[in-house]
């Protein structure tokens, strides 16, 4: 039996990415668009949210070292005895960099982009770890 949905054959990093090669149409109705950068110990996630009231409809997580943005939209238009609504729920997961300082995570909404910074400041110390070898 032929699969009608095309399987790529190779693993993307990000559902979404594959998403939004199969689906075009489907990534800007129901993804958030982010891009994700670490320089000079902060960690930044830009995510394109055109049209959201930051105050009421998104919502900026941070729990056991991944972050979550999450944006909920709902809308009605009514013309001439019709009325149509659409509604969704939008949310995009990223594990935090070691180090993140999640009690210092600050956010901020211009022209329609929320940008997430999170301070790494907490150094991560390497160690090895010796073996023990049982004896029989």
């Amino acid at each position: 039996m032929t699969s009608l949905i095309h399987r790529p054959k190779f693993a993307f990093a990000d559902p979404f990415e594959w998403l939004e090669q199969s689906w075009p149409f489907a990534a800007t109705e129901h993804a958030i668009r982010i891009e994700e950068s670490l320089a000079e110990d902060v960690y930044r996630v830009r995510a394109e949210l055109p049209g959201f009231d930051p105050d009421k409809d998104i919502t900026i997580t941070a729990d056991n070292g991944v972050l979550t943005i999450s944006a909920r939209r709902e809308s009605r238009e009514t013309t001439e005895g019709r009325s149509e609504f659409r509604y969704g729920s939008f949310s995009r997961s990223r594990t935090l960099p070691a180090g993140a300082d999640t009690g210092k995570i600050t956010a901020s909404y211009t022209d329609g982009i929320l940008e997430v910074s999170v301070p790494c400041t907490a150094k991560q110390e390497s160690k090895q770890v010796p073996i023990k070898v049982a004896k029989h």
